[in-house]
């Protein structure tokens, strides 16, 4: 059974099988007031607790038997486990401040990665293809200067036939010119009544004066794209395109050929190179530019790590010194409620937790002075 003192509102748990008699009596361990605790009856009547001015023969028995009759119960409360209704402060706090930011600045780093890569594709793409322009037009302009030229010779030498070009060396100087790095010149014929197509300057002496059609076998896969091009000036424009070839050691590039007329004659002049090694220097660039938005990605996400990682023990660390001194303050209300009116109330917060602790330290001075001028009363 549980017996509340009058005066102070300490509770004491009594066990009624210890009681010797009708009843007992014992002074209040924090305000010194008598109770007297009356047997039950056995029709099961509720224990009345009540004050008398004097009971020393009750006195005398609860003090033989305090031991055994009573406990003293103000620690109870404080292992009552309080369930708290939805998330938590701390839980709060996490989701708040952690979770948020994470989900906020992971968009963000995603976002600013994905901008930079795009940037430094469409640069890397552009860059090429204005240089695959120039380059192009650059091949296009040695095949018409070099066409201009071979007219202006033949004009002055009217005697020079076509088995003699590649052995004229004045001629072969202007026909056969150095493209790029590795790319030619070169001078062919329109076919004529048996429908040949024959190349009479060429850096190959081989491939004179022979039926070009003938090359389809050693050239191979290499053969239609380069004969495309080749043949494209039957109508006297100009042709232009790309076709793969294979090098001497097995590698297998593009090469860009301009086919152009040379005007007043049968005469074709094709000028050819390898591209990439116009646009070597703009791959090198994309290489380059790949690796440095790789690297940047993996700075942002490391910075995005460790911030994140900060954020997250700054607020763990945060929350729990705050709800530490929460569930302190809790604990000094519960056991302010259950009579314990000489509890401390400790905070060196400046804050509103201390305004509250200070609020709780007010409460329990009022409660404290109620509790006197109650008992000055009677």
């Amino acid at each position: 059974m549980i017996v509340i003192c009058e005066e102070c509102g300490k509770k004491y748990r009594i066990d009624p099988s210890k009681i010797k008699g009708k009843a007992a009596s014992f002074k209040c361990r924090s305000c010194t007031h008598l109770i007297v605790v009356s047997k039950p009856e056995p029709a099961g009547e509720q224990p009345v607790a009540e004050s008398r001015p004097t009971l020393e023969s009750i006195t005398t028995t609860i003090e033989d038997s305090s031991g055994d009759a009573l406990t003293d119960t103000a620690p109870a409360p404080a292992k009552t486990k309080r369930r708290t209704k939805g998330l938590g402060l701390r839980s709060k706090m996490m989701l708040l401040f952690l979770l948020v930011p994470i989900i906020l600045m992971a968009g963000a780093s995603f976002l600013y990665l994905w901008q930079l890569e795009s940037m430094s594709n469409l640069l890397t793409r552009e860059s090429s293809k204005f240089v695959n322009q120039m380059a192009e037009e650059k091949i296009a302009d040695i095949s018409a200067g070099v066409a201009m030229q071979c007219k202006l010779y033949l004009l002055s030498h009217p005697n020079l036939i076509r088995e003699d070009f590649n052995e004229d060396m004045g001629f072969k100087t202007l026909a056969v010119q150095k493209v790029g790095l590795t790319g030619y010149t070169a001078l062919y014929e329109l076919p004529g009544a048996d429908g040949i197509w024959r190349t009479w300057a060429h850096v190959n002496q081989k491939i004179i004066g022979i039926d070009m059609s003938k090359l389809k076998k050693p050239l191979g896969r290499n053969f239609p794209g380069f004969w495309k091009v080749y043949i494209g000036v039957k109508e006297g424009k100009k042709s232009q395109g790309y076709y793969t070839w294979q090098d001497k050691d097995g590698k297998f590039r593009d090469k860009f050929m301009v086919c152009t007329p040379v005007a007043g004659t049968r005469y074709v002049v094709a000028a050819t190179t390898y591209m990439d090694e116009f646009t070597g220097p703009v791959r090198r660039m994309q290489g380059r530019a790949k690796e440095l938005t790789g690297r940047a990605k993996q700075i942002t996400w490391a910075v995005l790590g460790v911030t994140l990682l900060l954020i997250g023990l700054i607020v763990s660390i945060y929350g729990h010194r705050l709800t530490s001194k929460i569930r302190s303050l809790t604990d000094v209300a519960d056991r302010i409620s259950v009579g314990e009116l000489g509890m401390e109330v400790k905070t060196t917060s400046r804050d509103e937790i201390g305004e509250l602790a200070e609020a709780i330290s007010r409460m329990q001075d009022s409660i404290r002075l109620s509790i006197e001028r109650l008992r000055r009363r009677r």
